[in-house]
């Protein structure tokens, strides 16, 4: 599904991306971790085509994205901070991105019941509180069909009602043979929904496998205790 070969990328003097080789088959979920600094957003952004790499080549389903803009049309895109225009109305922001993209077979209202947004939906996005816009950037990322789901701190803001509605919402898309990535600072919900994991520190790929496997190279007990060994070392 995503092939990542040799991906350098540099913001002055900071080299951010370190020669990145990564393979992410078709269908599950993958969480893309690591602390702040580590590239996982430029890494996320570069597959989407929002950053440009210095180097190296991406392929999404076996072709190169590099001047294919219309790739883009596979992907659904959950980004961690969204800056809603805050004089439109929640159900106009629906309405816009529904037309901008374009497509058929569209599961807003479905959504919107799962997310009990409809108090809402005649509200400015300017009034609403984190979390309400939250559940409607999850919305807006999940009611188009792509076979690829791209959600940064998905969870953030969530009520724990909504946080569980969001990880069933999650799975069923991985039933239907998406591939999912994820980031997310939370370990928990990361060990609840996720097959593999890919840790990035200082721009280049530490680890790549499931969590059990995490455990059995850090001897650690846990997830969060084979994730907080990871990080030790790098400071060692």
């Amino acid at each position: 599904m995503i092939k990542v070969q040799d991906l350098h990328k540099k913001f002055g003097k900071n080299q951010v991306l370190q020669g990145v080789d990564l393979e992410i088959e078709q269908g599950g979920i993958f969480a893309i971790l690591g602390p702040n600094g580590s590239g996982k957003t430029t890494l996320i952004k570069s597959i989407l085509g929002m950053v440009i790499p210095n180097s190296g080549v991406i392929k999404i389903e076996g072709k190169p994205i590099k001047k294919d803009w219309k790739y883009r049309h596979k992907i659904d895109y959950l980004p961690q901070i969204a800056n809603f225009p805050s004089n439109l109305t929640v159900q106009e922001l629906i309405n816009m991105i529904k037309d901008l993209r374009g497509k058929e077979n569209v599961d807003d209202l479905r959504l919107i019941e799962l997310f009990k947004l409809q108090p809402f939906l005649k509200k400015k996005l300017g009034n609403l509180s984190g979390g309400t816009k939250q559940k409607v950037n999850i919305v807006l990322a999940f009611m188009f069909d792509s076979p690829l789901l791209i959600l940064d701190e998905p969870t953030s803001g969530l009520d724990p009602i909504s946080l569980l509605r969001l990880k069933d919402l999650i799975n069923s898309e991985k039933e239907k043979g998406k591939t999912i990535l994820i980031t997310s600072h939370i370990m928990s919900f990361v060990e609840q929904v996720t097959n593999d994991i890919v840790f990035l520190l200082e721009g280049k790929i530490y680890f790549k496998g499931s969590i059990t496997q995490l455990k059995e190279q850090t001897q650690q007990p846990d997830f969060e205790h084979a994730i907080a060994s990871i990080l030790q070392q790098s400071y060692d």
